[in-house]
């Protein structure tokens, strides 16, 4: 392993891999030791492994909060969804997996499409900075976005406020839908999250180094294997290869 591309992603000896715990299909379980279980803790530990040195996994409540400590040296590595406004401050691989967004609307909605959201008068409950709230800021005209922290605190915003949409992965989306008498999930995506793994800025060889290990765990069906192994099939889709 080249000693720069080591000193770049580890420089205190181990790999810091700063881990969104708020990602269920991502991290499904915890260690006993407290440590993160799921497809992207393993791509963190993997590519330690590849480093030569031990993985030490940081974990965030939030992707946003792993942005906005990409200067202050807490992370080496930062496995969130890759998004513009995030690649301001960190360069990223192309995606590892995705994952798509869409809307859950409430019982007698007359909302029937995904074009149908984008209008005067619909309030979209969403979680604040994540990646398809970062998308719907960029994409949404007419209708008010209402940003809550977390997944679960926008679905609770959506519900105490009878809000006319809530926006989200799909799969939890599928879980939602069953704690709401009548409530419907729109047919299609609005986007979809690409799970990426970025490094801090001016990190040429790392960051270069990250993006074919990414593009070799497609290819050789690690990423598969991995989101065959956690239960998430059908839910976290491999990305195509870039």
């Amino acid at each position: 392993m080249d000693k720069i591309i080591v000193e770049q992603l580890a420089p205190t000896g181990s790999l810091r891999a700063a881990i969104n715990l708020g990602n269920f299909l991502l991290v499904t379980d915890k260690a006993q030791n407290g440590d993160p279980i799921g497809v992207s803790p393993d791509m963190a530990s993997a590519i330690a492994k590849r480093l030569g040195v031990p993985v030490k996994f940081v974990p965030m409540a939030t992707p946003g909060e792993i942005s906005d400590t990409a200067n202050q040296d807490i992370w080496d590595i930062g496995n969130i969804g890759a998004e513009p406004k995030r690649a301001e401050v960190m360069d990223f691989t192309a995606a590892y997996a995705e994952i798509q967004s869409t809307y859950l609307v409430p019982a007698g909605s007359p909302i029937q499409r995904i074009e149908d959201v984008d209008k005067k008068g619909v309030r979209i409950a969403v979680s604040a900075r994540s990646a398809y709230d970062l998308w719907l800021d960029r994409n949404i005209k007419n209708a008010e976005l209402c940003r809550a922290e977390g997944i679960e605190a926008s679905f609770k915003l959506f519900v105490d406020e009878g809000m006319e949409v809530l926006a989200g992965l799909r799969p939890r989306l599928i879980d939602d839908v069953k704690r709401l008498d009548g409530a419907r999930i729109l047919e299609g995506q609005f986007s979809s999250v690409q799970q990426a793994v970025g490094c801090g800025k001016g990190r040429s060889e790392a960051a270069a180094f990250l993006k074919e290990f990414v593009e070799e765990a497609k290819r050789s069906g690690f990423v598969g294997e991995r989101i065959k192994a956690h239960g998430v099939e059908g839910r976290l889709s491999v990305a195509p290869l870039s």
